[in-house]
């Protein structure tokens, strides 16, 4: 998928198989939903070369989850961008949570899973507590501003600091966005979390207020003064040594 993804298993029942399963997933999605390789299906939707009528299940799927996610943000969501489609923008959650739930389905308690920095935690970590999950200072890739303590719930963060300007306002396609350079979401699943998260970077500065009112969320933005603005419950996930 163009990025690091990491499976960590507790439970002890966990077999190489299970793994290879998971995997596989990630590779279904990537060779299916990447703008970057010609013979992918939603290239091949680009290239009119496939009707979405025609289209799987899985790509209609993702089309029907962008439409209710573009209204529900108000439009800031959208994967229509110059001309063509591009789902990048929640397929990452949405994959994660499919292996997710894979996982869950064969009866594992206790995992994570993280792909590009956006993480599904299920049950405990190898200590029995709750799973750690750092907040990455986007001025200084070595420095970690807020660890927080989760469990069965999705982190995602959206930003410009790594991979720089791949994130876009619908509303303005040839806005640049900086007035923010990270903000980061808590959510009831990763999914949740990644699609809103990226939503919210779009409205730039307004965006932690969207989080805020996003019942079952919790959001932390960094600015591009490098001030951090929080919702009301987001306290509650940081761990204070």
């Amino acid at each position: 998928m163009g990025m690091p993804v990491t499976l960590d298993v507790i439970d002890a029942s966990a077999t190489m198989a299970l793994f290879e399963t998971a995997f596989d997933h990630f590779k279904y999605i990537d060779e299916k939903f990447s703008t970057y390789k010609e013979n992918s299906e939603i290239s091949r939707i680009n290239n009119l070369e496939l009707g979405l009528e025609d289209a799987s299940e899985d790509m209609k799927t993702v089309f029907d989850l962008a439409e209710q996610t573009r209204l529900a943000t108000g439009g800031f969501f959208n994967i229509w961008h110059k001309g063509f489609y591009d789902p990048s923008g929640l397929v990452k959650g949405w994959a994660i949570h499919n292996v997710s739930e894979i996982l869950c389905q064969k009866g594992i308690e206790n995992f994570y899973v993280d792909a590009g920095g956006d993480v599904q935690v299920v049950g405990k970590n190898s200590e029995a507590q709750n799973w750690r999950v750092g907040i990455r200072n986007p001025f200084d890739a070595g420095q970690i501003v807020k660890v927080l303590s989760v469990s069965n719930c999705g982190v995602a963060t959206s930003g410009t600091y790594i991979r720089g300007q791949h994130i876009y306002n619908p509303k303005n396609e040839n806005q640049a966005l900086t007035d923010i350079i990270s903000l980061t979401v808590i959510g009831p699943d990763v999914f949740e979390a990644d699609r809103f998260a990226t939503a919210a970077f779009a409205m730039g500065i307004d965006g932690i207020n969207f989080i805020e009112k996003l019942q079952g969320f919790e959001g932390y933005m960094i600015d591009k003064d490098k001030y951090a603005t929080f919702t009301t419950g987001f306290e509650r996930y940081v761990v204070h040594d």
